[in-house]
C-alpha cells in the first residue's frame, strides 16, 4: 500500500463541531490565549480548534504555513466561538519561539500551553542517525521546555497557567526502531512533572498518552512500519499497533483534543503533573 492510499484509509476524519468537546469554564474567553504547537495538522490542529470552540483565542505554531491557514479557515467555516491565529515558527529556533509568544502576549493573557508538535523516524540504534536524534530531541522536548520557561511569566501574570504536553503510550510501552521518539515522550512525561513540582499550584502540567492515532504522522510511517515487518499495511495495524490494545480501533485527532480540553479547564484542577492513559488498555492488560 502505498503512503497516499494509508493516508486516505487511516488518516484523520474531518472535524466538525459535534466532535468537539465544550466546557463550561469563566477562564474560556477570547482575553485568554492559548497557545497550541504542531497546530497546521493532526492533534495539534484538533486541539487548536478545539479550544476555539471553546471561545479561547487559539495562537497555533507551525512551520506549515498552508496548513495553518487551512486550520483558519476550517475555523470560520465552522464559525468556532473563539479565534484561532496561525504563526509561522520553528520550534527549534529560540528568537523565533520569544518572537511567537511576544505576538502572542499581545493578543491577550497567554494562559494556556500546549506543546504538541512532533515527528517520526523509524531505524535502528546501530542505523539511528544522531543529527536526526537531535533534531528530534530539539523539536519534541527541548521546545517544549523553552516554551513554558518563556510562557511562566504570563502565568504568574494572569494568576495561574496550565501546560499540555502531548506524550503517547510510547511514554510508557516502547516499540523498537524508535528510539528518539520513545526517548522524548519519556522526557515530556519529566518535563510535566517538573512544571507541577515548581508551579506550586497556581501553574499546572499534566500529560496525555494516546496510543495509535489517525494522524499524518501515523498513516505515513504504515507502510515503513509494514516492510520492516514483512507484513501489509492492513496486516501492521491490527498485528502491530492494535495487537496488544483491548479497544481496537484507532484514535480520532479530536478524541485526544477532547482530554486536552477537559484538562486544561477548572474541571481537572486536581490533574497537576499526572498523565491521562488513552491507550485502549495497550500497556495495562495482558492475556
Amino acid at each position: 500500500m502505498s503512503v497516499e492510499d494509508a493516508m486516505a484509509k487511516y488518516g484523520p476524519s474531518e472535524i466538525t463541531t459535534d466532535d468537539l468537546l465544550t466546557v463550561p469554564d469563566p477562564a474560556f474567553t477570547a482575553e485568554n490565549v492559548a497557545l497550541v504547537t504542531g497546530a497546521g495538522n493532526g492533534i495539534g490542529r484538533a486541539i487548536a480548534l478545539g479550544l476555539a470552540a471553546n471561545g479561547l483565542t487559539v495562537v497555533g505554531v507551525d512551520v506549515d504555513e498552508d496548513g495553518l491557514a487551512e486550520v483558519e479557515d476550517t475555523a470560520d467555516d465552522l464559525e468556532l466561538d473563539g479565534r484561532f491565529l496561525g504563526s509561522e515558527g520553528d520550534l527549534t529556533d529560540d528568537d523565533a519561539m520569544r518572537a511567537v509568544v511576544d505576538a502572542a502576549a499581545e493578543e491577550g493573557s497567554i494562559r494556556y500551553l500546549a506543546n504538541v508538535a512532533g515527528v517520526q523516524h523509524i531505524d535502528a540504534i546501530p542505523d539511528f542517525p544522531m543529527e536526526q536524534y537531535d533534531f528530534m530531541h530539539d523539536l519534541m522536548l527541548r521546545a517544549p521546555l523553552l516554551l513554558t520557561k518563556l510562557c511562566w511569566p504570563h502565568f504568574e501574570a494572569s494568576g495561574g497557567g496550565v501546560v499540555c504536553n502531548m506524550a503517547s503510550v510510547h511514554g510508557h510501552y516502547v516499540t523498537r526502531d524508535k528510539v528518539a521518539y520513545n526517548a522524548t515522550k519519556f522526557g515530556l512525561r519529566g518535563l510535566t512533572q517538573s512544571i507541577a513540582a515548581e508551579g506550586e499550584g497556581s501553574i499546572r502540567a499534566f500529560s496525555v498518552s494516546p496510543a495509535y492515532v489517525k494522524t499524518e504522522l501515523v498513516a505515513k510511517q504504515l507502510p515503513d512500519t509494514a516492510d520492516a515487518r514483512g507484513l501489509t499495511v492492513d496486516e501492521a495495524v491490527t498485528q502491530v499497533l492494535l495487537e496488544q490494545a483491548r479497544t481496537k480501533e484507532m484514535l480520532e485527532p479530536y478524541e485526544v483534543a477532547n482530554a486536552c480540553t477537559f484538562g486544561l479547564s477548572k474541571h481537572a484542577h486536581a490533574l497537576n503533573a499526572g498523565d491521562l492513559l488513552l491507550d485502549g488498555g495497550y500497556t495495562l492488560t495482558y492475556e
